[in-house]
């Protein structure tokens, strides 16, 4: 077996296994980590292969920490291989520590889209040096450790039969009041995007800058890997969603709906247009990506948890983060000021933000 980084021409081979691999998913893309490169993070791209065939892939996002000449890296949601192989996954480590060397990392952390459950893979995962890093029930870590998800082995109409009478109900009003969803062109990013502050104001949480989104664009909507679904009303646009879409799995990731006629329920008939999208590109799951695991109706996020289980999606708890530390001393350091750190960069951040005149947080 043989270790080596990917060349940028190696996109499509790389992509192509990414996309159908062992616990493949989209945040492993070449695209993903064009993305992150705007936002400050360096992807290094990975390849495990055997008599010249992929076996393995992993994409590795590395960021400096400012001042101390180290680095720390994250591969979200990977790598894309079978964590239960010990020999499979002992040699891409091998790889990923001799580079972790090149560039004095301190550890690389994991959060692998592996199901609590899976004593296999824990099991290896702990043998070859990694520990857990709980973070909590709620959205404390980097990628949520709860998600909603949606089979897609179903008809259409089966999968809307599955679903709560309420959500049925809502769909078909929204059908009848003469909600209309199209595919937003690149024109209707920056309305989408007004909608999306709206939203972040009223519901009180960050959003990042426009300029992210239009990386989104560029990266992954013009490669057929993301698609805008608006929902018009009278004319006017009231709702919108950002949707990924990767081998055989869907994601629903940004949601954004106006002030005005929440009436007419476009929320409703929006995800409905997204399952079918998916459904019709082959897709065997839909993935409404993050809710708490406190299911406590008390708890703030308990309306978030209700409406996708709605739509008959499941309850899907991760193993969470693992990190693998190379230098011990300073992984140590680390844990200590890491929450100093997040907040002093999002603090300079938003001050830089303030005096360009913009709105939120990136």
């Amino acid at each position: 077996m043989n270790v080596r980084q990917i060349a940028p021409e190696e996109r499509e081979r790389f992509d192509e296994f990414c996309a159908r691999g062992p616990k493949s998913h989209i945040l492993q893309s070449y695209e993903w980590g064009e993305v992150k490169r705007y936002t400050g993070w360096e992807p290094i791209r990975l390849v495990l292969e055997e008599g010249g065939v992929i076996v393995a892939a992993m994409t590795v996002l590395k960021r400096r920490i400012p001042g101390l000449g180290r680095a720390i890296f994250y591969a979200p949601r990977g790598p894309v291989a079978d964590l239960s192989n010990r020999r499979v996954m002992g040699e891409l480590l091998v790889g990923v520590r001799r580079i972790a060397r090149q560039n004095k990392a301190i550890f690389l952390k994991i959060d692998p889209d592996i199901e609590v459950g899976d004593e296999a893979a824990v099991t290896a995962l702990r043998e070859l040096g990694f520990r857990p890093n709980e973070r909590g029930a709620n959205f404390e870590g980097v990628q949520p450790k709860f998600v909603m998800r949606l089979a897609l082995d179903k008809s259409l109409d089966d999968l809307l039969a599955a679903m709560h009478q309420k959500w049925r109900y809502n769909i078909r009003l929204a059908e009848r009041k003469g909600v209309t969803v199209r595919v937003g062109g690149r024109a209707d990013l920056r309305p989408w995007y007004r909608v999306l502050l709206e939203t972040a104001a009223r519901d009180r949480f960050l959003v990042r800058s426009y300029e992210y989104f239009e990386q989104i664009w560029e990266h992954l909507v013009e490669r057929g890997y993301a698609r805008l679904f608006l929902a018009e009303y009278q004319g006017e646009l009231i709702a919108g969603t950002l949707a990924f879409l990767f081998g055989d799995k869907c994601w629903y990731i940004y949601g954004a709906s106006s002030n005005e006629h929440r009436n007419v329920m476009p929320n409703y008939l929006l995800q409905w247009e997204m399952i079918k999208w998916a459904k019709a590109s082959g897709c065997a799951l839909y993935d409404f990506r993050g809710v708490s695991g406190d299911l406590n109706p008390d708890n703030p996020l308990y309306g978030l948890y209700r409406f996708k289980q709605g739509f008959g999606a499941r309850l899907v708890e991760f193993i969470g983060e693992y990190d693998l530390v190379f230098d011990p001393f300073m992984d140590w350091l680390w844990r200590i000021g890491e929450p100093a750190y997040r907040n002093l960069r999002a603090r300079l951040r938003g001050l830089r933000r303030g005096r360009a005149g913009q709105e939120v947080i990136s």
